[in-house]
């Protein structure tokens, strides 16, 4: 890149398009998902759990990835992960694409897993790094934005893709490669963190970087900010640094961030929209048109949320965010708990318009007349007609057939989960994440929270489909919002305002020895904004 002065909303623009890549990888799984099912032959208990396998190997690859990107940034740059990861998303889209087998589409999906572990962590640790502080926020969150733009555009492209033909599914899963290379080319143009750069001790390149972005006045105090914190070394590099006692508060916020954004379950949602729309009644076209309504809904609140979070600060978005999300997820539950099933000539005319086999529309029409309380109660009457083996394979069809519900209710409610998702969960907590670990901790720290991350959205959706089949949609949604419930209590209580601080001001303020975590979320909410500098 030329010597000139560098335009950092490009720079962090261009490092977020990893945020869109692992988007894209992450929710094209929900329109492959009901076309694996088939083609792999996913059926009964166990086909439950082979599905959510598949569906889940993405989140497993992520945590190797979460696990080993901070050490390896801290080793080769913030920039050479980044590259790595473009290029493993080629390779992850181009075997998923042509994998013939269920194992080599697992494996597939793993290695994908690995750069959005990688992307996840690395993409805004290095735009925190290089951003100045009054427009750190804003800019970390544009690899949110990116994020949720490649989930929209998964939703888009599944759409258009539904209609190709028998392997649809494979164009679906293989269009990621196009952008991948993209990005791969855009990040020759970026210049290394500042940061790493001075851990190396290379000085010199570190004060070009820091002038290009806020001049060389400015450059001098950050650099000058940036020696004094590393110098200090408050705690031992790596991971075993972490367990110092120091350290305790700031692992309890980045840890329970981590977690329930995951176990409220937006990617299980995300990972099955399709699907939980078609449960919800509607043929397979409107549950498609549907998850790309919510793709836009989440795109738009997400830049709601870029131009609120520098304003109001990061404790109150996610606050209301929080609260708007466990009464979604609490209405998604009262409205499939309040539905019932029924059988009639409707009913039957579905299913066979779903291309059901005749022998176990015989079946089927024995039941004429029934009405059922709930899921479980007329699958099992189905299943006593027609054979619990037989039902498996056409459960979602004999499901959506007779269900009696308020559509409308369930979309508006996802649409609001999604929403308040946007403006909370998803842009602050990696903001957060970026924001809040001391310099020579923050790729170590980062990896573990990014691991827990991945840990708990692997576990979610991996159990989801058999969570559907078991507890039913009412049952899997209220658990998911007393989750939430519990996060907007963690959020009022722990969760301190870092709003406008320089990254060395955040790290001498929660690190301070003496007091409790209340008492360092109380120092936090009292002090003055921060300057602006470069950090």
């Amino acid at each position: 890149m030329a010597h000139g002065r560098l335009n950092i909303a490009f720079v962090a623009l261009t490092v977020a398009i990893g945020g869109f890549l692992l988007g894209f990888d992450a929710t094209v799984i929900s329109g492959v998902v009901p076309f694996i099912r088939d083609y792999f032959g996913l059926t009964g208990t166990a086909g439950d759990l082979k599905l959510g396998w598949a569906v889940s190997s993405l989140g497993w690859g992520a945590m190797a990835g979460n696990a080993v990107a901070g050490p390896l940034s801290d080793r080769f740059g913030r920039r050479g992960v980044l590259l790595g990861t473009a290029l493993l998303f080629v390779v992850s889209s181009v075997l998923a694409a042509t994998a013939t087998t269920f194992t080599g589409f697992v494996i597939a999906r793993i290695v994908g897993g690995l750069a959005v572990g990688g992307a996840i962590l690395i993409a805004p640790m290095y735009i925190a790094e290089i951003s100045p502080a009054e427009k750190r926020g804003r800019l970390v969150s544009l690899n949110q934005l990116m994020i949720v733009i490649g989930i929209s555009a998964s939703f888009f492209s599944n759409y258009f893709l539904l209609g190709v033909g028998d392997h649809n599914w494979r164009w679906m899963l293989g269009v990621q490669t196009l952008p991948a290379l993209a990005y791969f080319a855009l990040l020759l143009f970026v210049p290394e963190s500042p940061r790493w750069l001075l851990l190396k001790g290379r000085d010199e390149q570190a004060l070009q970087v820091l002038s290009r972005v806020a001049g060389a006045d400015q450059a001098q105090t950050s650099l000058q900010q940036i020696r004094q914190s590393l110098a200090a070394k408050p705690v031992s590099r790596g991971f075993r640094g972490l367990l110092s006692s120091r350290l305790r508060f700031i692992m309890v916020i980045a840890l329970g961030l981590a977690f329930f954004q995951q176990i409220t379950g937006i990617n299980a949602i995300f990972y099955y929209l399709p699907t939980i729309f078609a449960q919800a009644g509607g043929g397979m076209d409107d549950a498609f048109r549907q998850a790309v309504l919510v793709g836009l809904v989440n795109v738009g609140m997400t830049f709601v949320a870029i131009w609120l979070i520098d304003k109001l600060g990061r404790k109150p978005l996610l606050a209301v965010g929080v609260a708007g999300m466990a009464l979604s997820l609490l209405t998604i539950s009262a409205a499939f708990n309040g539905a019932t099933y029924q059988v009639n000539e409707n009913t039957i005319a579905a299913v066979q318009q779903a291309g059901v086999p005749e022998s176990l529309i015989s079946g089927l029409r024995a039941l004429d007349g029934a009405s059922y309380d709930s899921e479980r109660e007329y699958v099992a009457a189905v299943a006593g007609e027609v054979g619990v083996q037989q039902i498996e394979s056409h459960r979602q069809s004999f499901v959506s057939a007779a269900l009696t519900m308020n559509a409308k209710l369930v979309l508006i409610a996802i649409i609001g989960f999604v929403a308040s998702f946007a403006i909370s969960l998803g842009p602050v907590m990696w903001v957060l994440l970026s924001e809040i670990f001391p310099n020579e901790q923050r790729a170590a720290a980062i990896s573990v929270a990014g691991f827990f991350n991945a840990l708990v959205s692997a576990s979610v959706t991996l159990v989801f489909p058999w969570e559907l089949s078991t507890f039913g949609s009412a049952g899997t949604f209220l658990i998911f919002g007393l989750f939430a419930s519990a996060a907007f209590l963690f959020v009022l209580f722990v969760i301190p305002e870092t709003k406008g601080r320089t990254l060395e001001e955040l790290e001498s303020e929660l690190m301070t020895p003496a007091g409790t975590g209340a008492n360092r979320t109380d120092a936090l909410r009292s002090a003055d904004p921060a300057t602006p500098s470069i950090q």
